[in-house]
Formats: C-alpha cells, sequence, structure tokens
C-alpha cells in the first residue's frame, strides 16, 4: 500500500526542461518590462504613433496636444515616459521641446523576449 508519506519521499521527474541560456536576468527584465509599460497606455501609442508619423520625423510638444485632447503637461508627462523608456528621444528649442521616435528600446525588446 502506498502512502502519502511515501509518494512525498519519492523523486520527482522534472516536467520540463530547465530554463535556457538565453533567458533574461532580472534587470533585464526589468528594462524590457519598461519598454511595454510605456506602450499600456493608448494615448502614449497614439503619441509615438503621431511623432513617427509627421513628416519631418519629430513633433513639438505643442504640436501634440489637440491630436490627443490633452493639456500640454498631460503631454509633457507621458512623453517623459517615452523618452524614460527609450522609445523617444527630446530636443529643446527655445521654449518649446521637440520629440523624435526611435525604435531603438522596441527593436531590443522584442529580441530580448524572442533572441531566435
Amino acid at each position: 500500500m502506498t502512502t502519502t508519506a511515501t509518494l512525498l519521499l519519492q523523486p520527482v521527474d522534472a516536467c520540463c526542461a530547465p530554463a535556457g541560456e538565453d533567458a533574461l536576468d532580472a534587470s533585464q527584465a526589468e528594462d524590457v518590462a519598461k519598454v511595454f509599460k510605456a506602450l499600456g497606455d493608448p494615448t502614449r501609442v497614439r503619441l509615438l504613433s503621431l511623432i513617427a508619423a509627421s513628416p519631418t520625423g519629430e513633433a513639438c510638444i505643442c504640436d501634440l496636444t489637440a491630436p490627443v485632447g490633452l493639456s500640454q503637461p498631460t503631454v509633457s508627462h507621458h512623453m517623459k515616459q517615452l523618452v524614460d523608456a527609450g522609445l523617444a528621444t527630446r530636443e529643446q528649442r527655445g521654449k518649446w521641446a521637440y520629440y523624435r521616435a526611435d525604435f531603438a528600446a522596441l527593436t531590443a525588446s522584442s529580441r530580448a523576449l524572442n533572441p531566435a
């Protein structure tokens, strides 16, 4: 007769292969999550899309408020999140900030999750 104690003492076979060497470490996972967290807000996705679609490849903060229907401070907050995640760059010109989309962080994050 097999008891619960006997079952607990028996060796357990691994249910699957161990994680590969290409798996992200904690720091890398945090960096990737920061990128996707920034893109987790539809307003930030829209802002990035507006900048990327502009004829010059850049947009002034004053040009981004009307399309998303938000105040300048709110748009600036969203843009800071995108800059901090590496998805946009910011250049100050006089009193206005100009932004460019930079998809290097998105590309790197995508590759980190699918290294093949």
